[in-house]
């Protein structure tokens, strides 16, 4: 039981340590977004390579943020579900040893866990919808 708190512990730290990261690259770009835009040399010379393919800079930006969201929804749902399937599908594993006829119930709540993962590709599908 200990062996199984101080595993739990380890992946609350990954995922925490994970969405920080995350957290601070998110920022990181925001603030090298908000420079560029002050920038009038970076924005004339943004705009007039996006004049090439027909863009303007703000529907450049706008696309921009919302590919990152849909990276992020993506990554941080498939990275949840990961967690929750290690957890349930070992657990699974262990129950079906001992009782092999858990096995359809144990599969129902791998599936859920899976679903995580999902709901994620989802959104992601969601926000791609809003671009078009």
């Amino acid at each position: 039981m200990r062996d199984f708190l101080k595993k739990e512990k380890k992946v609350r730290n990954v995922i925490f340590g994970s969405s920080v990261a995350v957290l601070l690259l998110s920022l990181v770009g925001v603030v090298a977004l908000f420079v560029a835009k002050g920038n009038a040399s970076v924005g004339q010379t943004a705009q007039s390579a996006l004049n090439t393919v027909g863009m303007t800079y703000p529907v450049a930006i706008h696309n921009g943020i919302a590919f990152f969201s849909a990276a992020l929804a993506v990554g941080v749902s498939v990275l949840a579900a990961g967690v929750a399937i290690a957890g349930v599908g070992s657990a699974a594993v262990a129950a079906v040893a001992e009782k092999p006829e858990l096995l359809g119930r144990t599969l129902i709540f791998v599936g859920l866990a899976e679903g995580l993962a999902i709901y994620g590709l989802i959104i992601a599908i969601l926000i791609f919808g809003k671009l078009a």
